[in-house]
């Protein structure tokens, strides 16, 4: 259950929320940065970190960042076939493992521990104006539609539980869908492929 809906579009001590969480992981995440940097080098080689512009809060773009899976050349989509993914790097998807750079974006401010999923600008300019509503809040390294079935959720499904978190946003709220996140990425569930067919998820009539 989420918390009681608020007009609102933050709450005092996210902030201070998205600083302390990052303290408590910082040791054990710069190891398995280390870690998952070094196995992609070795395995894969250069370069090691992937970087691709996406929309944020209010619309505005930012240099989001992840350990390279896709193989060199196969970086203009986030929706991958799944040849194009390396054999490291469906191992690091499924363990999330590729996402510990947006540690960065989290300390930069560009992204907050719970939020919706930041997405490409030609996503954004195929939503409806009710879906736009996801963009009132900063985008998050998980979020509602993470722990309720990631990739394996068409965009449209998507986005109506991203609408849900921006109207229930609050403490417990993101401390509940933290907790979440944990089963989550241990059980692995949703870590696949998008769905081929979701219109919001091709680009096949992208810029």
């Amino acid at each position: 259950m989420l918390t009681q809906p608020a007009n609102r579009h933050s709450y005092r001590g996210k902030r201070l929320l998205d600083l302390t969480l990052l303290a408590l992981v910082a040791p054990l995440a710069l190891v398995l940065a280390g870690l998952t940097a070094a196995a992609v080098r070795l395995r894969d080689g250069s370069p090691v970190m992937f970087r691709q512009e996406r929309v944020g809060r209010d619309g505005e773009s930012f240099v989001l960042l992840k350990f390279r899976s896709m193989r060199v050349g196969a970086d203009r989509t986030s929706f991958p076939a799944a040849d194009l993914i390396t054999a490291n790097g469906r191992f690091l998807r499924r363990t999330s493992l590729d996402e510990i750079p947006q540690l960065w974006n989290i300390a930069r401010g560009d992204m907050s521990w719970v939020g919706p999923r930041p997405t490409l600008r030609y996503q954004v300019e195929r939503y409806a104006e009710v879906q736009r509503g996801r963009l009132a809040v900063l985008p998050g390294l998980t979020g509602l539609a993470q722990v309720r079935g990631r990739n394996h959720m068409l965009w449209a499904d998507r986005i109506r539980l991203d609408l849900q978190y921006v109207q229930a946003i609050g403490l417990r709220t993101d401390l509940r869908i933290v907790l979440a996140t944990v089963g989550a990425v241990l059980s692995g569930r949703g870590s696949g492929g998008h769905p081929t067919a979701d219109p919001l998820a091709t680009q096949a009539d992208a810029s």
